[in-house]
């Protein structure tokens, strides 16, 4: 994709107020009187606190306060970016013609443009995304430290922490285009997480738990988070090698959304259109096993990944992308939609100083009918995986081989820890061969339960 884009400094006198949407109308009217025939605007307005502490002592505290703006003009099949953090209007002048300037310079993209008024969303729903409390005050977050660390480190066995980290942001989202579309919203995102570790000198292990959530009452307990932190890193104290061997192998949920993730690589449009992705001609068909259903939906109420409207102002909605096994369709924006000339999808995303590209909203795995314990009860030898290590996989081929620790499955059920080992397969099979347990929980907005997969390469180191 031929494009330009620069960033202009950010300006002493800008405005303390945050720019409305009729700003970012004129903004539109700039541009256009410069000389565009199309734009769109992106307006970003965050703050956010982050503390951390380490055995009872503080260790990080930091604020930050953010706001910028990013335009996108077009000038018949050519598109340039600007952004800037200068709000004023003789500003916004200046930024709208050095864009135009910059279209005008750059080859023609035959798939730019922005949505024509038909597909534009007009209404959307209220996803409950921002908790509207106050701020939480350091010293509110330093508490909820505190309780993780201290949980943590009652567990018999635990032996050092590496701290607990707590963190509250909000961000104020507003887009128009010169198509006619205006809509805003804000989110809110609050987060704890406290590692420990176990054992000690060569014997040392360490583990981890964490929760994040739009409202603060969805989050894990704090000291729930260290309680699980501490049972975590004891279990894995003394690991043994695991012998090589072609296994079943289960995916724990703390890592089982990992290989959907792998999925959503593989189903996004731009991959599909260049010809990269090791799905790119299984449209329609199946990929996992019958009664496996993976669905996008942006529309879950207080979810990490909602959203009202995609990056471009189209329409969202929930998709089975994979529906009893059979792959239905793949995540387009409009360049994608345009290049493989199919109807775009509503999952674009984009930053202030770039284009969109598809991305995936609340994308998970639903839950199957098996317990944990009956998912694995019939395996008489195999590995079950509680941490992984290492990108090895090809997104063209689907070759997959990641580094591994967890536990050794001895006649159905978790015997004892093992570490230093490499699994490996290539995804399409993989996915065929997969079946989910009944665990399903909403941590992220990638998601999936346990899941087992037959016959996969286990070498131990």
């Amino acid at each position: 994709m031929a494009t330009a884009k620069k960033r202009s400094p950010s300006s002493k006198k800008s405005p303390a107020s945050a720019p409305d949407a009729n700003l970012l109308a004129d903004l539109m009217k700039w541009a256009t009187t410069a000389g565009a025939d199309a734009a769109d605007a992106l307006y970003v307005n965050g703050e956010s606190i982050s503390v951390a502490q380490r055995l009872g002592k503080r260790e990080k505290l930091e604020s930050s306060e953010g706001r910028d703006l990013g335009l996108r003009v077009f000038v018949g099949k050519r598109q340039a970016f600007v952004s800037s953090t200068d709000f004023s209007p003789a500003a916004l002048k200046i930024l709208a013609e050095r864009a135009v300037d910059m279209a005008r310079a750059v080859p023609e993209d035959p798939v730019c443009g922005i949505a024509p008024e038909e597909l534009l969303a007009h209404d959307w729903p209220d996803l409950d995304l921002d908790d509207k409390r106050r701020p939480p005050s350091p010293k509110t977050l330093l508490t909820l430290c505190a309780e993780a660390e201290d949980s943590a480190r009652s567990v018999k066995g635990v032996t050092n922490s590496e701290g607990a980290e707590a963190g509250w942001g909000r961000t104020s989202v507003m887009l128009a285009a010169s198509n006619g579309f205006s809509g805003g919203y804000r989110r809110s995102g609050y987060s704890l997480s406290c590692s420990v570790l176990a054992g000690e000198g060569t014997g040392m292990e360490r583990d981890y738990e964490w929760t994040s959530a739009v409202h603060f009452e969805d989050l894990m307990p704090a000291a729930k988070v260290g309680r699980n932190a501490g049972k975590f890193v004891v279990a894995r104290l003394n690991p043994k090698k695991a012998a090589n061997a072609r296994l079943p192998v289960v995916y724990d949920r703390r890592v089982s959304g990992g290989l959907i993730g792998h999925l959503a690589g593989a189903i996004n449009g731009r991959s599909i259109a260049r010809g990269t992705s090791f799905l790119k001609d299984k449209m329609g068909q199946q990929i996992f096993a019958k009664g496996i259903r993976i669905l996008d939906n942006p529309h879950r109420k207080r979810g990490l990944g909602s959203r009202p409207f995609d990056a471009e102002g189209l329409p969202t909605k929930r998709y089975a992308v994979i529906d009893d096994g059979v792959l239905t369709t793949w995540l387009l924006d409009l360049a994608a939609a345009r290049q493989l000339n199919l109807k775009p999808t509503g999952h674009a995303s984009r930053g202030t100083s770039g284009p969109p590209g598809p991305t995936t909203s609340n994308f998970y795995l639903e839950k199957g009918e098996l317990s944990v314990d009956e998912l694995i009860g019939d395996i008489k030898s195999g590995l079950y995986i509680t941490d992984l290590i290492g990108f090895g996989v090809n997104g063209v081929t689907g070759d997959y081989s990641r580094g591994a620790s967890g536990f050794w499955i001895e006649n159905g059920e978790r015997a004892w820890p093992v570490s230093g080992i490499t699994v490996a397969g290539n995804l399409k099979d993989m996915f065929l061969n997969l079946t989910a347990a009944n665990d399903l929980r909403f941590k992220g907005a990638t998601n999936a339960p346990t899941v087992r997969i037959e016959g996969m390469t286990i070498a131990g180191s």
